[in-house]
């Protein structure tokens, strides 16, 4: 069945619809769907998971317009989109006839609703619960489940699966406006930008392993070491993307007094990057050691000391700060909560980033409950994982919509890039008007080599871009091309600007 055969246009066909689903269960259910994104699949597949038919209710553009939240696209379009989906067998656009009505006509045997309507219930919430309550219907609340992984390599070849997000994608930036042709040519612009990065310093060693098999004394993976090699990662390799892209890096941050430390030295000098770095003798540099067979990690072994770093230490950071943020057209803030964004020098950045006018961008990197990015708050851009988002709001039930809102509550945050792994990502900007743009772009490396770097090269982009006069969706769409070049090859290496010029241009 095509998508366009999908949508009902009128209240006969509605009628005809109602008497045609006699010998099967259907589900209900509604929403604006101004982009499709991975939320609303997982809401979609659960939905269809408890009946025979799922009728799919899009929201009218006058009721968006009415509820003054998002900025929506045409309300055929989004009904095009949702009929696209193979999981959904009708769609009918609350135009010609609202949902209350429309429960009443079609007698569903299950409406299904976002889990974030269950607790907090607007007017025209509690009236469609009535209505749905009046016919019989059961009552659902639930988003879908939440994966931080995802299955989709099953479902296809390789090819066709990378193929179809890089359409995804080109529609993306269709919808944004974006000439993914133009693209290329904006990224001379960097050239014109200062950014401060500020965060923790790591060394990342990968030791390339020959399996033996088990080892015969326990149930132990006997590997022999062939090879090893370090990168420098963390904040530090940020401030490397950042210079290689060519804009002005300044690099800002805290080490030990030992080898890996010297290595950073080297290589922050060897690529020409401005850097200060602290020492503090009674921590190491942190020091990550990942033992491969092939592209497999097979372990990962940390060496660190994640306590604050010593007043006198802050005291050094926040002078410098001083010196140099009034030049800066933009700072990054890379925190893998390792003790050096303390909260005084969180404080001061932000005063003086408000001070002198200078854009403030922030990266948390965390998979606890000891990291959270609700303290970076009145940034420019935050780009936290889902996982880091859950954790920040304690929220494991809500869809990503209604997190992504909490989330731009709570930090006052102008824009927001909630990344999904394999799933690419979503962006989220509160325009002139106050109201929520958003756009998901999928991952253009559907099979990627190393995923470490993914978020490092996002964030350097997208500060880049927002740094150097261009749009949030037009940084965000280079970002994700940034992402795709990180993740295809081993290790953290800085990528430079004509990789990316390159990757864009074979998009089109």
């Amino acid at each position: 069945m095509s998508s366009a055969s999908k949508i009902i246009t009128n209240l006969d066909e509605i009628k005809t619809l109602s008497k045609s689903l006699k010998n099967g269960s259907l589900v209900l259910c509604n929403g604006h769907f101004n982009i499709i994104h991975p939320g609303h699949m997982r809401f979609i597949q659960y939905a269809k998971s408890l009946g025979d038919y799922l009728c799919v209710a899009v929201l009218s553009d006058d009721y968006l317009t009415k509820d003054n939240q998002w900025e929506p696209f045409p309300e055929y379009e989004r009904a095009n989109a949702v009929a696209s989906l193979l999981d959904v067998d009708y769609v009918i656009i609350l135009d010609k006839v609202d949902l209350n009505e429309l429960i009443g006509l079609l007698h569903p045997d299950t409406f299904v609703m976002g889990h974030e309507f269950e607790n907090k219930q607007t007017h025209d919430v509690k009236n469609w619960i009535i209505s749905a309550k009046n016919t019989g219907a059961r009552i659902v609340f639930h988003s879908g489940s939440v994966n931080y992984a995802t299955s989709h390599l099953l479902d296809g070849q390789n090819d066709y699966i990378c193929n179809h997000n890089t359409e995804e994608y080109k529609r993306s930036c269709k919808r944004q406006g974006i000439l993914t042709e133009q693209l290329a040519k904006k990224c001379r612009l960097f050239k014109n930008s200062k950014i401060l990065v500020l965060g923790d310093t790591i060394v990342d060693q990968f030791i390339a392993c020959d399996p033996l098999g088990m080892s015969s004394e326990a149930p132990v993976l006997a590997l022999k070491e062939l090879e090893k090699k370090e990168f420098i990662g963390g904040a530090a390799i940020v401030a490397c993307h950042i210079k290689s892209l060519g804009a002005q890096s300044f690099f800002l941050s805290v080490t030990g007094q030992d080898q890996p430390a010297e290595f950073v030295k080297e290589k922050l000098k060897k690529s020409g990057i401005n850097h200060t770095l602290f020492i503090d003798k009674e921590r190491p540099t942190t020091f990550k050691i990942r033992y491969m067979v092939e592209s497999q990690k097979m372990l990962r072994v940390s060496r660190l000391e994640d306590r604050d770093i010593p007043h006198a230490i802050e005291e050094s950071i926040e002078k410098k700060l001083e010196e140099i943020i009034p030049d800066m057209n933009g700072i990054i803030i890379s925190d893998f909560v390792y003790g050096v964004i303390t909260d005084r020098i969180l404080n001061t950045t932000r005063k003086l980033a408000r001070l002198y006018d200078v854009k403030l961008f922030g990266d948390l990197q965390c998979s606890s409950q000891t990291g959270n990015i609700i303290k970076f708050q009145k940034f420019n851009l935050l780009t936290p994982t889902e996982r880091e988002a859950r954790i920040a709001l304690g929220d494991k039930n809500n869809g990503l919509e209604k997190l992504a809102i909490d989330l731009l509550v709570k930090t006052g945050a102008e824009n927001l890039l909630i990344t999904l792994g394999s799933e690419g990502f979503i962006a989220y900007h509160i325009g002139d008007n106050e109201r929520i743009q958003s756009e998901h772009f999928p991952a253009l490396a559907t099979n990627p080599i190393d995923v470490a770097g993914a978020g490092d090269a996002l964030l350097s982009v997208i500060s880049l871009g927002l740094s150097s006069g261009l749009t949030f969706m037009e940084s965000a769409a280079l970002s994700g091309c940034a992402s795709s070049i990180a993740v295809n090859r081993m290790g953290n290496i800085p990528i430079e600007l004509n990789e990316l010029e390159q990757f864009i241009k074979r998009l089109n």
